[in-house]
Formats: structure tokens, C-alpha cells, sequence
């Protein structure tokens, strides 16, 4: 009796987490093209250097991702045109940003009426200016949730639509399962997304997971760059390196 009563709560449990997970792609249907759940304990180090969460509060992440539509991406090498840099900045970072934040809060809510604890990121803030960076790397979630490698120009790269997609997390308690493993890192020799920087800030080192972001990148030089490019008037947009990358790029 009791054996059974164990697998009972056992079976309830795992089928308590599918239907968790099933919502979860409801609440986001076909608004979103990347979904995926992550479990955070292998950064668990650089998770509390970015944002000082311990991971045991919050030991998964759902990631989600939108694709950038290629023909705004692709008016990058015109990006010193205010016209071309005002569609990118628009389309590929403001409006991108508010629909992933709407998608998580809509993913932390499920969440939270599981009977579970919800903390939905924001897509893009900054916590800190002596470190560059925002409250948690959506881009080691979505690794992690393996939907993509972390590449030489420290973005998270998709097999499909390479570096060309936003992303945005919600970390959670809840008991989600994994749907993919990281994968390894498919960018081989190349160097385009390091060569493209207008201001040299990558080392072209491949990203290994127990190494700081400095050992890849100086973010301080591209915060400087985009420094000059309001003091010149210009529309703060760079993103040479995601535009360079092979993956996702339509060469014809």
C-alpha cells in the first residue's frame, strides 16, 4: 500500500509538471520561437556575480526567444544612415524587448498559479555601470537550455538563426525538466563576428564556461563607442558582430 501510494504522488507529480509545461508553451503560443527550460546549477557562480541570487531560490530558468527580422538586421553596414539605425534600434531592440517582457509575464504568472515561486527578468536593464551588464545573462539561460552555443562575440548563437534573436527568462522553482542539453560551440576558426568589430573589443577566444566575460570581450570599449556615437548625434547602433555571423545570414 504504501509502495503504491508512493508511485501514485509520483505520477501525479510528473503529470502535474507536463501540464505545467504545456501552459507555459500556451501562454507564449506562436508569439515567441525559441522556448526552452534550463537548469541553472552548472552557473551557478556566475549567477551570483551578475545579480547575487543564490541558485537553490531560483535553480531553473524558462528562456524565451524572438527572431529579428532579417531585413531590418540588414541594414546594419548602414547603420550611420540615422534612417537605417532608427528602423534597427526600433524594431530590433524597443519593440523586440516589450514583447518578451509581455511573454514572461505572462510565463511567471502560469508559474506563480502552479503554487510556485516566478521572477521574470527584464529583457534589457542594466544593474550595474561598472560592470556593463543587467541583472541576469539571458544568453547562458538559453544555452544552458540548449538552444544555442555562446559564441566568440559572447552572444548566444542558433543553429537556425544564428546570433539574429532576442531573449528574455523567467527563473523559477518549479520542477520543469530540461528539454535540451548546451551545446558545443559550432564556430570552429571563424573570426567574422571579431573582425566586424569596429573597435576591436573581442579576443576571438571560444567561450569556456569557467573563464570571467573579459577573457572574450571589453565591454568597456563598446560602451565608449556608443559613447562617441551620442556625443557625434548619431543613433546608438552597433551590432556589426550579429550581422557578420554566418548562422542565420541569407547570402542571397
Amino acid at each position: 500500500m504504501i509502495a503504491r501510494s508512493i508511485k501514485t504522488k509520483s505520477v501525479r507529480a510528473t503529470a502535474n509538471h507536463m501540464e505545467l509545461e504545456d501552459r507555459i508553451r500556451e501562454a507564449v503560443g506562436r508569439e515567441c520561437d525559441y522556448l526552452g527550460f534550463a537548469d541553472l546549477a552548472p552557473a551557478r557562480d556566475a549567477v551570483r556575480w551578475q545579480c547575487g541570487l543564490d541558485v537553490d531560490t531560483y535553480p531553473r530558468a524558462v528562456s524565451i526567444g524572438i527572431a529579428l527580422i532579417d531585413d531590418i538586421v540588414d541594414l546594419l553596414p548602414q547603420r550611420e544612415e540615422r534612417w537605417a539605425a532608427t528602423m534597427y534600434k526600433t524594431h530590433s531592440y524597443e519593440v523586440i524587448n516589450s514583447r518578451l517582457d509581455h511573454l514572461s509575464s505572462r510565463v511567471a504568472s502560469e508559474i506563480q498559479r502552479s503554487g510556485h515561486r516566478a521572477l521574470p527578468i527584464p529583457a534589457a536593464t542594466r544593474i550595474s555601470d561598472e560592470r556593463i551588464c543587467g541583472p541576469f545573462s539571458h544568453k547562458m539561460a538559453a544555452h544552458l537550455a540548449g538552444l544555442g552555443w555562446i559564441g566568440k562575440s559572447c552572444l548566444l548563437v542558433t543553429p537556425d538563426r544564428g546570433p539574429r534573436v532576442r531573449w528574455t527568462s523567467v527563473l523559477t522553482n518549479a520542477p520543469l525538466r530540461p528539454i535540451g542539453k548546451p551545446m558545443e560551440q559550432r564556430c570552429g576558426k571563424c573570426t567574422k563576428c571579431v573582425d566586424a568589430c569596429p573597435v576591436s573589443a573581442f579576443t576571438g577566444r571560444n567561450f569556456i564556461q569557467s573563464e570571467s566575460r573579459e577573457a572574450r570581450f571589453d565591454a568597456a570599449k563598446c560602451e565608449k563607442y556608443y559613447d562617441e556615437m551620442e556625443a557625434q548625434g548619431m543613433v546608438q547602433v552597433c551590432g556589426m558582430c550579429l550581422y557578420a555571423c554566418p548562422y542565420g545570414k541569407n547570402e542571397g
